[in-house]
This record gives structure tokens, sequence and C-alpha cells, in this order.
């Protein structure tokens, strides 16, 4: 007897399943941001620009290091967002301030503001100085509670809170400042006084949502600048400055965006990948939040190609492959990775 056995080439059809992904809602927006028909416009503002920078380098380098309207101009520089072109300035005058901590301390005496301004600066810049500076800023039972130093004004509660903010473990002092001073302050931002000054209560109302420690770099800048031209002592300068710089860099940021739109566009992964999610723009946005100075433009795009790429391998492990070719894929890309 014969057995006739049919041999077919067919593959399993394996029934995928879709996790119905929202499109994109950019879509081709920024496509929008290839034409060149304003760079006369980009290159006035550019002249202009470079002014303005020399203008606010002048009045950093002419204030004292030893004066404490140096530390509210690096604070206003650095939340601007334009603390990148001072770099080598800023980095001497903390250096000082470093230096000379003790007898910055000594100077400023019950200034908390300083104190607390000075001690969250030279954290930010990584330079350790001991929060046991706040110690004489406490009343006699060792709290903060009813403080004569503390709760004169808000501005003060700002910035003990601020500073508190870049406390790390084990540092008790900084843990019941925090505490304290967010009690206090938001007690305050409903309170008719704080109300009746719109700009500081603005500024206590952003504080508590985010504090500069928790801020990402470029919206934290877009906010401050909103916040600072409120301010009736802000600088005309360095306000013009810091809106023009924040303009020009945006423009690269989005001429950088269409050029990824039309990468995107190339490799026409909708149709060729439709269970992977369109997450380019999200992308591009999260390594702009780490490298957002003109200058890093080129690492900004090869990043944001390789976490969008990566971003599709992992919606193939979620949603689109089956356990036998993930384990191939797996191998593949193992064998990729360890060099032997």
């Amino acid at each position: 007897m014969e057995v006739n056995v049919a041999i077919t080439n067919e593959k399993p059809n394996h029934t995928r399943p879709s996790a119905n992904y929202h499109p994109s809602v950019w879509g081709e927006h920024f496509l929008a941001y290839a034409s060149d028909s304003k760079d006369n416009i980009i290159t006035l503002e550019e002249r202009e620009h470079g002014v303005l920078k020399e203008e606010v380098r002048k009045m950093l380098i002419g204030t004292p290091d030893t004066c404490k309207q140096k530390l509210d101009l690096i604070d206003s520089i650095q939340r601007l967002g334009v603390s990148y072109h001072f770099t080598n300035e800023i980095e001497a005058s903390l250096q000082y301030i470093y230096n000379s901590f003790q007898k910055f301390i000594l100077e400023n005496g019950n200034d908390l503001h300083a104190v607390a301004l000075g001690f969250r600066l030279l954290r930010q810049h990584g330079r350790y100085v001991s929060c046991d500076v706040f110690n004489k800023f406490k009343n006699f039972q060792g709290t903060f509670e009813e403080s004569e130093y503390v709760v004169r004004n808000v501005r003060e509660l700002l910035s003990l809170y601020e500073a508190a903010n870049f406390g790390v473990g084990g540092e008790t002092i900084l843990d019941e400042a925090l505490i304290f001073t967010t009690n206090q302050l938001e007690s305050l931002s409903v309170s008719a006084n704080l109300m009746s000054n719109y700009s500081l209560a603005a500024q206590v109302n952003q504080a508590l949502k985010f504090p500069i420690q928790k801020t990402l770099p470029r919206l934290g800048a877009k906010q401050f600048i909103s916040l600072y031209h409120q301010d009736k002592l802000h600088d005309a300068v360095l306000l013009n400055f810091a809106k023009l710089d924040f303009n020009l860099v945006q423009k690269k940021h989005q001429k950088e965006l269409c050029a990824l739109t039309e990468w995107w566009r190339s490799i026409d992964c909708p149709k060729n990948l439709p269970f992977a999610r369109d997450r380019l723009v999200e992308c591009y946005f999260w390594i702009m939040n780490v490298y957002f100075e003109p200058h890093y433009s080129l690492a900004r795009t090869i990043l944001a190609k390789v976490i969008t790429m990566i971003s599709i391998v992992d919606d193939i492990y979620d949603v689109y492959g089956t356990l036998d070719e993930l384990a191939l894929l797996t191998d593949a890309i193992e064998s990729r990775i360890l060099v032997p």
C-alpha cells in the first residue's frame, strides 16, 4: 500500500495580536519647518543674539563673586536656560564661592535666602556642602516651626524649599526643611496677601508642582521666562536675551524634527511595521531634554533614531512576535552583542 504524503511550503498562519495604538497626533506637522524662507530674519536675530550675549557676559563678569547679587544672577541665567553660553564664567564663580564657603556663611549672617541659594547652586554643580549650614535657622527647640529666621518672607521660604529638594539620604535637617516649607508655601498659596502679588504667587505654585530639581530643562526655561518677565526687578537685557535664545534653539529643534520626520517617511514604518507605535516625536523630546544645546544637534538626531528603533523592537516583543520568533530574535541580538 502506498501512502501519498503532501509536502507544502506554506508557513503556519499565526494570529497576530494587535494593541490598536492610537496614530501619532503629530503626523507630518514638522515638515512645515523645512522652508528656508525666513533665513534673513533668523540672521538678524542671531546678530542681535550675539550682542545681547556679550552684554550678559559683561554683567556676569562685572558682578563680584563676593556679592550676593552674583548668586541671584547665576540662578536667573540658569533657570532662563542660557547658562550653557557662560559655563566657564559660572564655574569659576561657583568654585570661588565653594573655596570660601565658610567665609560666605559668616558674611551673610542670617540671610536665609543667600545661604539656601548658595547651597543649592553648589550642589547643582556637583560641589558638596554640608547641610549643617541650616542649623542656625532653627529655633531653640531645634525645629523650623516659628523660627524668626524662616517665617519672615515668602522668598526665603522658596529658597529653603528649593535647597531642601537637593537633599540626599540621611540628611534629616533637609527632610525637616522640606516638610516645613511645603506646608508653609501650600498655606500661603491660597492666602489673600500672596494672591494679590501675582508674580510671587505664580512662582510659589510652580515650585510646589515642579521644584527645580524635578523640572525638565527646556520646560523649566519656558515657564521661568514668563515668571521672570512678571518680576518687577527683572533685568531687561537678560530677559530679552533669554527669549531670543529660546526661540532660536526652538527653531533648531523644529528643523531637526523636520529631518527626522523625513527619515521616518523614508523607511515607511506605518506600512512596513503597522503594529509598531509612532513615537518619533516622543523619543526626540526625551533626548532633547538630556541634550538641548544647539551644538548637540548630531547627537540628538542619532539618539532619537536609536531610541525610536528600540521602541519598535519593544513592540515586536510586547505585541507582534510569537514565542518561537522572539527566541530566534533574542539569539540573533545576543550573537551580535556578545563578542567572544
